[in-house]
């Protein structure tokens, strides 16, 4: 069984930075790719950004320039680097774990966009 918890949401101003964690757990974890999710209220859940693991990296166009996605292989944990925040930027963002040709999700973390 995976298990999949975020952490670092909350409020920001508009301009401001957050850091997103995801740590991965579970005795048959064998992670492939990670990914940022997002869903704000009334739309659909959208895809940030996600990291392969290779290192390989893609991002949502809204997002390039402002968001980094990382990750730490040695603890099993994703980072979402979010800087020059937006009030567009504010939803539910759920941490996503390709694990062994199984997707895994996390249960969110609210980022709020606000001044």
């Amino acid at each position: 069984q995976v298990q999949v918890v975020e952490s670092g949401g909350g409020l920001m101003q508009p301009g401001g930075s957050l850091r997103l964690s995801c740590e991965v757990s579970g005795s048959s974890v064998a992670i492939n790719a990670m990914g940022w999710y997002r869903q704000a209220p009334g739309k659909e859940r959208e895809l940030v950004a996600v990291i392969g693991s290779g290192d390989s990296t893609n991002y949502a166009d809204s997002v390039k320039g402002r968001f980094t996605i990382s990750r730490d292989n040695a603890k099993n944990t994703v980072y979402l680097q979010m800087n020059s925040l937006k009030p567009e930027d504010t939803a539910v963002y759920y941490c996503n774990v390709l694990s062994r040709g199984s997707h895994y999700w996390g249960q969110g973390t609210q980022v709020t966009v606000s001044s």
